[in-house]
């Protein structure tokens, strides 16, 4: 895997992909874009879902929606690494069961989720979920 990042101007950057994608970080206070710190709580929220959303469907629920809250606390002096991040998933759809819901979440975080597995060896991750019934939406 390969990826360039270019500075922009002041505190903006323009990461490139190796498959041609661009992102653009910022790490300003009056910032226009994404923090690097950012990016990465994003990426970990993204990776998970990514498995949460495969495996419900794998198994068959009728899901409609997969959101994950993030929350995250960081060191309070340099290097502010993040020392806990919690991923909340609302998961939303017809009958789906929390047994399923439960199982994909636990399957991310032991087993899938590269992201949120490489972050684990230094950062307290925990999660949490809830299913809301969209029958008669």
């Amino acid at each position: 895997m390969h990826a360039s990042v270019k500075w922009v101007e002041g505190d903006t950057f323009l990461g490139r992909s190796a498959s041609g994608h661009n992102v653009v970080f910022d790490a300003g206070k009056d910032s226009a874009a994404p923090s690097p710190m950012e990016m990465v709580l994003m990426s970990v929220g993204c990776c998970s879902s990514v498995d949460v959303v495969s495996i419900l469907q794998k198994a068959r629920q009728k899901v409609a929606g997969v959101e994950v809250k993030l929350s995250a606390e960081r060191a309070e002096s340099a290097p502010r690494v993040f020392t806990k991040i919690n991923l909340h998933f609302v998961v939303t759809g017809e009958a789906v069961s929390d047994n399923h819901v439960h199982r994909a979440v636990q399957l991310s975080a032991e087993k899938y989720c590269s992201v949120a597995l490489m972050l684990d060896k230094t950062v307290e991750i925990t999660h949490s979920f809830e299913v809301v019934e969209t029958v008669g939406k």
